[in-house]
């Protein structure tokens, strides 16, 4: 039975969901779902402080991207220990993981046979769904990506058929990140329509924009949700006043609506797995309440100013 280590969250959550959790045998630093994975050796650390304020998270990952240095150290010995066979890992972002680089500088010292490398890319809903099939395929059990993708499509398509029904579709702006403000992109706009809403920053597939207040202003939307990569509700929430301490803020329509939003971005909206769908619960049932009640707020999201 092949050995599988995955160094990106959402890719052990894809694995776990195929039913591969005892054929892992690493993670990387920031694998924390399911509950027990945490147990499995981590073969990953940042050289940034994460716990630091995202100005300061910002700066330092800027610094290492112009020095041309990875942002995540790979442990090669405690790899070469675990003897994988399959390495899942991405390529979509620096920020958010090791990158095939990092993952390759680890091996390139092997003697015999290296692991196979499996890295992706998802930017959309569809590449994602095509990210489980590939998961399953190079683990070998393929059948269980296509009942895996079917299941998680027809819950999406439930969603997007009850909001298409609605009336309103309000304009939301997701927010990614603080300080700098950036846009979410990928598939965040995707989702946003499938909630039944309109995208007011970012766009499908694209990487999200760094923005101004003033173009955040400029688009005035009827609700701002506010979901940092890699932040929990309680981080979020301690972050929020960097946005919502500027003086202009109040004016926006959603503050004076009262529909500013923080999400639990770290275990739902960053990571291109199978959560994408509560992700999408989530956006549902805070644009259209009265439409969609899945349990999320207060534990998944909540609403900051009334």
């Amino acid at each position: 039975m092949e050995r599988i280590l995955s160094l990106l969250p959402s890719l052990t959550e894809v694995a776990c969901a195929l039913g591969l959790r005892e054929r892992l045998v690493g993670r990387s630093h920031e694998c924390d779902f399911p509950p027990g994975v945490e147990a499995l050796p981590a073969c990953t650390e940042p050289k940034l402080d994460v716990a630091a304020p995202s100005g300061a998270i910002h700066a330092r990952v800027g610094e290492l991207v112009r020095d041309g240095l990875s942002i995540y150290r790979v442990d090669a010995e405690r790899l070469r220990a675990l003897r994988p066979d399959l390495i899942l890992t991405q390529d979509h972002c620096r920020v958010c993981a090791a990158s095939t680089r990092d993952v390759e500088a680890a091996v390139c010292e092997w003697l015999g046979a290296a692991p196979r490398v499996l890295s992706l890319s998802p930017a959309t809903l569809r590449e994602v769904w095509g990210s489980l099939l590939a998961v399953a395929e190079a683990a070998g059990v393929p059948e269980r990506g296509r009942e895996l993708a079917a299941q998680l499509t027809e819950r999406v398509a439930t969603i997007g058929e009850g909001a298409a029904r609605l009336g309103e579709r309000p304009r939301l702006a997701c927010i990614e990140w603080l300080d700098p403000l950036m846009a979410a992109g990928n598939w965040m706009p995707e989702l946003v329509a499938l909630a039944g809403g309109r995208s007011a920053l970012g766009g499908t597939g694209a990487h999200s924009p760094r923005i101004s207040f003033e173009t955040l202003a400029a688009a005035d939307p009827d609700a701002i949700l506010v979901v940092p990569c890699g932040f929990d509700l309680e981080r979020t929430r301690a972050e929020l006043p960097r946005l919502t301490d500027r003086p202009d803020f109040t004016g926006l329509r959603a503050a004076r609506a009262g529909r500013v939003y923080v999400a639990d971005g770290n275990a739902y909206f960053n990571r291109p797995g199978p959560r994408l769908v509560e992700s999408l619960e989530i956006l549902a049932e805070l644009l259209h309440p009265e439409a969609f009640r899945f349990g999320f707020e207060g534990r998944g999201w909540l609403r900051v100013s009334r």
